[in-house]
């Protein structure tokens, strides 16, 4: 199996990932691939679908072999329907891998070429950032502060730690303060010039 050369767009919580992401994914050569977007494109009725919902309607994390199983469904569906061409694109992802973890389960599928970090060693910054989210895009889990301050800290835990499982890689740090067109300049900066 040809492993899909991918950008990883890496960061906290409110750090511009999905912006980031999204703003690659409509330029052509990049498919852009957010682990929510999985996760919201499922068939709940399929047997994986089912086993997710009895997760998710509890609150609770996917566990990291069903969400990697996920995903490689979700990309094989949009190879087969033409939307990510492998041979053309390259794929980013963000959201995914989320741990340690899930990086090894998905090293048969991806070819890491670079990582950029947005890094923003303000968490105000960032809580603010995803209280204004909460409010412009109707996202209950970004409203409450105490809830964003948990996910700052599981991300620390959880997350963070696969830039040393990555090390060895091409990687960018940003800073994630900066204007959106900003990091997407030095993004593409990064990928043009290696």
């Amino acid at each position: 199996m040809t492993r899909f050369k991918t950008l990883l767009i890496f960061g906290a919580p409110g750090s511009g990932k999905g912006t980031q992401g999204r703003t690659l994914g409509t330029i052509p050569g990049f498919y852009h691939c957010a682990c929510g977007d999985v996760f919201r494109g499922l068939d709940v009725q399929s047997k994986l679908g089912r086993e997710f919902l009895k997760y998710s309607s509890k609150g609770k994390l996917v566990p990291d072999e069903m969400t990697v199983k996920l995903w490689a469904q979700w990309i094989e569906t949009v190879v087969e329907a033409g939307q990510f061409k492998p041979n053309r694109d390259f794929l980013v992802l963000d959201g995914i891998p989320r741990n340690v973890e899930q990086a090894k389960l998905m090293k048969d599928f991806i070819d890491v070429q670079h990582i950029f970090h947005l890094s923003c060693p303000d968490r105000d910054k960032l809580v603010t950032r995803l209280k204004n989210r909460a409010l412009k895009e109707n996202r209950l889990d970004d409203a409450n502060e105490e809830i964003i301050r948990n996910r700052l800290s599981v991300y620390e835990e959880e997350s963070k730690p696969m830039l040393d499982y990555y090390k060895k890689l091409s990687r960018f740090d940003i800073d994630a303060s900066l204007s959106p067109v900003e990091v997407l300049y030095r993004i593409l900066g990064g990928v043009l010039n290696s």
